[in-house]
Protein backbone atom coordinates (compact mmCIF):
# COMPACT_ATOMS: atom_id res chain seq x y z
CA UNK A 1 0.00 0.00 0.00
CA UNK A 2 1.29 3.24 -0.99
CA UNK A 3 1.86 6.30 1.42
CA UNK A 4 -1.12 8.51 -0.05
CA UNK A 5 -3.39 5.19 0.52
CA UNK A 6 -2.75 4.97 4.11
CA UNK A 7 -3.03 8.89 4.74
CA UNK A 8 -6.62 8.57 3.30
CA UNK A 9 -7.22 5.52 5.26
CA UNK A 10 -5.67 6.70 8.56
CA UNK A 11 -7.89 6.64 11.77
CA UNK A 12 -8.67 10.04 13.47
CA UNK A 13 -6.19 10.88 16.78
CA UNK A 14 -8.05 11.44 19.64
CA UNK A 15 -7.86 15.10 20.34
CA UNK A 16 -8.10 16.23 16.35
CA UNK A 17 -10.86 17.81 14.53
CA UNK A 18 -13.50 15.71 12.61
CA UNK A 19 -13.74 16.75 8.70
CA UNK A 20 -17.03 18.75 8.57
CA UNK A 21 -19.57 16.14 7.50
CA UNK A 22 -21.13 16.15 3.97
CA UNK A 23 -24.10 18.94 3.56
CA UNK A 24 -27.29 17.67 1.88
CA UNK A 25 -27.38 19.39 -1.72
CA UNK A 26 -29.18 22.45 -2.97
CA UNK A 27 -32.24 20.05 -4.64
CA UNK A 28 -32.67 17.98 -1.70
CA UNK A 29 -32.99 21.00 1.14
CA UNK A 30 -35.13 22.65 -1.47
CA UNK A 31 -37.36 19.43 -1.91
CA UNK A 32 -37.29 19.01 1.84
CA UNK A 33 -38.42 22.72 2.33
CA UNK A 34 -41.47 22.19 0.11
CA UNK A 35 -42.97 19.54 1.98
CA UNK A 36 -42.65 21.26 5.37
CA UNK A 37 -46.14 24.07 4.55
CA UNK A 38 -47.99 21.14 2.67
CA UNK A 39 -50.11 20.83 6.01
CA UNK A 40 -50.59 24.23 6.73
CA UNK A 41 -51.72 24.75 3.04
CA UNK A 42 -54.11 21.89 2.77
CA UNK A 43 -55.50 23.44 6.30
CA UNK A 44 -56.03 27.04 4.95
CA UNK A 45 -57.73 25.40 1.58
CA UNK A 46 -59.66 23.93 3.62
CA UNK A 47 -60.81 26.24 6.17
CA UNK A 48 -62.27 27.99 2.72
CA UNK A 49 -63.73 24.43 0.92
CA UNK A 50 -65.69 23.72 4.15
CA UNK A 51 -67.13 26.66 5.01
CA UNK A 52 -68.03 26.79 1.74
CA UNK A 53 -70.36 23.84 1.20
CA UNK A 54 -71.89 23.80 4.70
CA UNK A 55 -72.60 27.32 4.50
CA UNK A 56 -76.60 27.23 4.86
CA UNK A 57 -75.83 25.50 8.40
CA UNK A 58 -72.08 27.28 9.40
CA UNK A 59 -73.49 30.51 8.84
CA UNK A 60 -74.86 31.87 12.33
CA UNK A 61 -77.34 34.40 10.55
CA UNK A 62 -79.30 34.54 7.73
CA UNK A 63 -76.71 36.68 5.32
CA UNK A 64 -79.52 38.84 3.63
CA UNK A 65 -81.58 39.50 6.53
CA UNK A 66 -80.69 43.03 8.55
CA UNK A 67 -81.27 44.39 11.93
CA UNK A 68 -82.00 48.11 11.60
CA UNK A 69 -80.96 48.11 16.01
CA UNK A 70 -78.23 46.66 15.06
CA UNK A 71 -76.19 48.30 12.24
CA UNK A 72 -72.48 48.89 12.20
CA UNK A 73 -72.04 47.37 15.83
CA UNK A 74 -68.45 46.77 15.70
CA UNK A 75 -66.84 43.10 16.45
CA UNK A 76 -66.45 41.47 19.61
CA UNK A 77 -62.72 42.46 20.04
CA UNK A 78 -63.70 46.01 19.48
CA UNK A 79 -66.78 46.32 21.88
CA UNK A 80 -68.69 44.20 20.12
CA UNK A 81 -70.72 41.08 21.22
CA UNK A 82 -70.70 37.55 20.33
CA UNK A 83 -73.89 37.66 18.83
CA UNK A 84 -71.75 39.37 15.90
CA UNK A 85 -67.98 38.17 16.12
CA UNK A 86 -67.55 39.95 13.33
CA UNK A 87 -69.98 42.96 13.71
CA UNK A 88 -72.76 43.98 11.40
CA UNK A 89 -72.65 46.31 7.90
CA UNK A 90 -74.89 49.38 7.31
CA UNK A 91 -78.02 47.67 7.61
CA UNK A 92 -77.80 45.23 10.27
CA UNK A 93 -76.26 41.73 8.69
CA UNK A 94 -74.06 39.82 10.22
CA UNK A 95 -70.84 39.72 8.36
CA UNK A 96 -69.19 36.67 9.58
CA UNK A 97 -72.54 34.77 7.58
CA UNK A 98 -72.38 36.85 4.42
CA UNK A 99 -68.21 36.02 4.67
CA UNK A 100 -69.14 32.30 4.72
CA UNK A 101 -71.79 32.68 1.89
CA UNK A 102 -69.71 34.64 -0.16
CA UNK A 103 -66.96 31.80 0.21
CA UNK A 104 -69.54 29.83 -1.31
CA UNK A 105 -70.20 32.21 -4.31
CA UNK A 106 -66.59 32.98 -5.29
CA UNK A 107 -65.65 29.19 -5.33
CA UNK A 108 -68.53 27.93 -7.22
CA UNK A 109 -68.12 31.12 -9.89
CA UNK A 110 -64.51 29.90 -9.84
CA UNK A 111 -65.39 26.10 -10.08
CA UNK A 112 -67.86 26.50 -13.28
CA UNK A 113 -65.65 28.84 -15.11
CA UNK A 114 -62.42 27.70 -14.52
CA UNK A 115 -64.08 23.63 -16.01
CA UNK A 116 -66.44 25.80 -18.81
CA UNK A 117 -63.22 27.62 -19.98
CA UNK A 118 -60.88 24.80 -19.56
CA UNK A 119 -62.70 22.33 -21.75
CA UNK A 120 -63.36 24.57 -24.57
CA UNK A 121 -59.29 25.78 -24.19
CA UNK A 122 -58.43 22.23 -23.76
CA UNK A 123 -60.60 21.22 -26.93
CA UNK A 124 -58.85 24.05 -29.08
CA UNK A 125 -55.82 24.09 -28.00
CA UNK A 126 -55.83 19.72 -28.98
CA UNK A 127 -57.26 20.28 -32.60
CA UNK A 128 -55.04 23.07 -33.60
CA UNK A 129 -51.59 21.33 -32.35
CA UNK A 130 -53.17 17.93 -33.70
CA UNK A 131 -54.45 19.48 -36.97
CA UNK A 132 -52.25 22.69 -37.57
CA UNK A 133 -52.79 24.66 -40.76
CA UNK A 134 -55.75 26.55 -40.94
CA UNK A 135 -57.31 25.24 -38.36
CA UNK A 136 -54.45 26.46 -35.93
CA UNK A 137 -54.28 29.93 -37.52
CA UNK A 138 -57.41 30.70 -36.81
CA UNK A 139 -57.86 29.42 -32.82
CA UNK A 140 -54.63 31.46 -32.75
CA UNK A 141 -56.02 34.49 -33.90
CA UNK A 142 -58.90 33.96 -31.50
CA UNK A 143 -56.73 33.27 -28.98
CA UNK A 144 -54.82 36.98 -29.76
CA UNK A 145 -58.20 39.03 -29.41
CA UNK A 146 -59.11 37.21 -26.58
CA UNK A 147 -56.34 38.23 -24.57
CA UNK A 148 -55.75 41.34 -26.05
CA UNK A 149 -59.78 42.40 -25.21
CA UNK A 150 -59.90 44.33 -21.95
CA UNK A 151 -61.38 41.87 -18.99
CA UNK A 152 -63.27 45.28 -17.47
CA UNK A 153 -64.76 46.64 -20.93
CA UNK A 154 -66.58 43.28 -21.79
CA UNK A 155 -68.24 42.92 -18.48
CA UNK A 156 -69.28 46.05 -18.96
CA UNK A 157 -70.54 45.91 -22.25
CA UNK A 158 -72.11 42.47 -20.87
CA UNK A 159 -73.46 44.52 -17.40
CA UNK A 160 -75.41 47.20 -20.13
CA UNK A 161 -76.74 44.47 -22.34
CA UNK A 162 -77.75 41.38 -20.09
CA UNK A 163 -77.55 43.21 -16.72
CA UNK A 164 -74.97 41.94 -14.04
CA UNK A 165 -75.80 38.83 -12.71
CA UNK A 166 -74.09 35.03 -12.01
CA UNK A 167 -74.27 34.14 -15.49
CA UNK A 168 -72.74 37.24 -16.80
CA UNK A 169 -69.39 36.59 -14.46
CA UNK A 170 -68.88 33.17 -15.59
CA UNK A 171 -69.41 34.23 -19.50
CA UNK A 172 -66.74 37.05 -18.91
CA UNK A 173 -64.79 34.35 -16.59
CA UNK A 174 -64.86 31.56 -19.58
CA UNK A 175 -63.99 34.35 -22.01
CA UNK A 176 -60.68 34.95 -20.39
CA UNK A 177 -59.65 31.63 -19.39
CA UNK A 178 -59.97 29.48 -22.83
CA UNK A 179 -57.29 31.38 -23.80
CA UNK A 180 -54.92 30.43 -21.92
CA UNK A 181 -55.72 27.05 -21.91
CA UNK A 182 -55.70 26.71 -25.82
CA UNK A 183 -51.96 28.54 -26.34
CA UNK A 184 -50.62 26.34 -23.46
CA UNK A 185 -51.97 22.76 -24.53
CA UNK A 186 -51.62 23.93 -28.63
CA UNK A 187 -47.93 24.03 -27.46
CA UNK A 188 -47.39 21.03 -25.95
CA UNK A 189 -49.06 19.35 -28.49
CA UNK A 190 -47.49 20.36 -31.34
CA UNK A 191 -44.60 18.65 -29.45
CA UNK A 192 -46.02 15.66 -28.72
CA UNK A 193 -47.56 14.85 -32.01
CA UNK A 194 -43.75 14.36 -33.02
CA UNK A 195 -42.73 11.74 -30.84
CA UNK A 196 -42.69 8.45 -31.79
CA UNK A 197 -45.60 6.65 -30.22
CA UNK A 198 -47.87 9.04 -31.97
CA UNK A 199 -46.54 7.73 -35.40
CA UNK A 200 -46.82 4.03 -34.33
CA UNK A 201 -50.03 4.82 -33.79
CA UNK A 202 -50.86 6.16 -36.85
CA UNK A 203 -48.77 3.27 -38.68
CA UNK A 204 -51.22 1.31 -36.77
CA UNK A 205 -54.40 2.76 -37.98
CA UNK A 206 -55.75 4.78 -35.44
CA UNK A 207 -58.12 7.20 -35.87
CA UNK A 208 -57.34 11.09 -35.24
CA UNK A 209 -59.80 11.20 -32.04
CA UNK A 210 -58.05 8.13 -30.75
CA UNK A 211 -54.93 9.08 -30.92
CA UNK A 212 -55.94 12.84 -29.07
CA UNK A 213 -57.69 11.05 -26.57
CA UNK A 214 -55.72 8.15 -25.87
CA UNK A 215 -51.98 9.51 -26.73
CA UNK A 216 -52.14 13.08 -26.24
CA UNK A 217 -54.78 13.73 -23.75
CA UNK A 218 -53.05 11.92 -20.85
CA UNK A 219 -49.64 13.86 -21.79
CA UNK A 220 -51.21 16.89 -21.56
CA UNK A 221 -53.44 16.31 -18.51
CA UNK A 222 -50.99 17.38 -15.63
CA UNK A 223 -50.48 20.29 -17.60
CA UNK A 224 -54.06 21.44 -17.45
CA UNK A 225 -54.97 20.47 -14.09
CA UNK A 226 -51.59 22.62 -12.81
CA UNK A 227 -53.35 25.94 -14.85
CA UNK A 228 -56.61 24.85 -13.45
CA UNK A 229 -55.38 25.18 -10.08
CA UNK A 230 -53.17 27.95 -10.26
CA UNK A 231 -56.19 29.74 -11.89
CA UNK A 232 -58.53 29.72 -8.73
CA UNK A 233 -57.22 32.45 -7.44
CA UNK A 234 -57.39 34.98 -10.42
CA UNK A 235 -60.96 34.00 -10.77
CA UNK A 236 -62.25 35.09 -7.26
CA UNK A 237 -60.02 38.51 -7.59
CA UNK A 238 -61.94 39.10 -10.91
CA UNK A 239 -64.90 38.20 -9.64
CA UNK A 240 -64.20 40.20 -6.35
CA UNK A 241 -63.38 43.00 -9.04
CA UNK A 242 -66.05 42.92 -11.05
CA UNK A 243 -68.40 42.65 -7.91
CA UNK A 244 -66.63 46.05 -6.69
CA UNK A 245 -67.65 47.53 -9.56
CA UNK A 246 -71.30 47.09 -9.93
CA UNK A 247 -70.93 44.58 -12.80
CA UNK A 248 -70.69 41.07 -11.05
CA UNK A 249 -73.12 39.65 -8.86
CA UNK A 250 -75.89 41.74 -7.98
CA UNK A 251 -77.24 42.81 -4.63
CA UNK A 252 -78.48 41.47 -2.01
CA UNK A 253 -76.56 37.96 -2.89
CA UNK A 254 -73.02 38.39 -0.07
CA UNK A 255 -70.21 38.26 -2.74
CA UNK A 256 -66.87 39.27 -1.29
CA UNK A 257 -66.39 42.30 -3.47
CA UNK A 258 -70.15 43.69 -2.94
CA UNK A 259 -68.91 43.81 0.99
CA UNK A 260 -65.79 45.73 0.25
CA UNK A 261 -67.73 47.86 -1.79
CA UNK A 262 -70.35 48.07 0.35
CA UNK A 263 -68.11 49.76 3.33
CA UNK A 264 -66.15 52.12 0.70
CA UNK A 265 -67.82 54.77 2.47
CA UNK A 266 -67.20 54.21 5.94
CA UNK A 267 -63.45 53.16 6.08
CA UNK A 268 -63.02 55.46 8.89
CA UNK A 269 -66.19 55.01 11.45
CA UNK A 270 -66.91 51.08 9.73
CA UNK A 271 -63.37 49.90 8.70
CA UNK A 272 -64.86 46.40 9.27
CA UNK A 273 -67.19 46.19 6.74
CA UNK A 274 -64.75 46.36 3.86
CA UNK A 275 -61.16 45.28 6.06
CA UNK A 276 -62.56 40.94 6.56
CA UNK A 277 -63.95 40.90 3.29
CA UNK A 278 -60.40 42.07 1.54
CA UNK A 279 -58.88 39.69 4.16
CA UNK A 280 -60.95 36.83 2.84
CA UNK A 281 -59.67 37.79 -0.62
CA UNK A 282 -56.29 37.78 0.68
CA UNK A 283 -56.22 34.53 2.55
CA UNK A 284 -58.13 32.68 -0.30
CA UNK A 285 -55.48 33.49 -2.97
CA UNK A 286 -52.34 33.48 -1.13
CA UNK A 287 -53.61 29.73 -0.08
CA UNK A 288 -54.96 28.63 -3.19
CA UNK A 289 -51.71 29.68 -5.09
CA UNK A 290 -49.47 28.12 -2.37
CA UNK A 291 -51.80 24.96 -3.22
CA UNK A 292 -51.37 25.46 -7.22
CA UNK A 293 -47.38 26.17 -6.79
CA UNK A 294 -47.84 22.84 -4.20
CA UNK A 295 -49.21 20.73 -7.40
CA UNK A 296 -47.19 22.14 -9.91
CA UNK A 297 -44.23 21.19 -8.02
CA UNK A 298 -45.45 17.53 -7.86
CA UNK A 299 -46.61 17.06 -11.36
CA UNK A 300 -43.82 18.70 -12.97
CA UNK A 301 -41.62 16.04 -14.25
CA UNK A 302 -38.77 18.18 -14.38
CA UNK A 303 -39.29 19.53 -10.98
CA UNK A 304 -39.78 16.18 -9.17
CA UNK A 305 -36.40 15.29 -10.41
CA UNK A 306 -34.61 18.44 -8.63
Amino acid sequence: MSSDEQESVAPIEPGSERPPEPQPSSGRRRARWRNYPVVSIFILVALLVFPAITADWLAPHDPLQGSIPDRREPPVFFGGTWEYPLGTDRIGRDILSRIIHGAKVSLSISLIGIFFGGVLGTLLGLLAGYFRGWLDAVVMRLVDISLALPTILLALVLAVSVGPSFQTVIIVVVFVLWAFYARQVRGEVLSIRERDFVARARVAGNSHARIIVRHILPNVANTIIVLATLQVGSVIILEAALSFLGVGIPKPTPAWGLMVADGRQLIVSAWWISLFPGLAITLTVLALNLFGDWVRDRLDPKLTQV
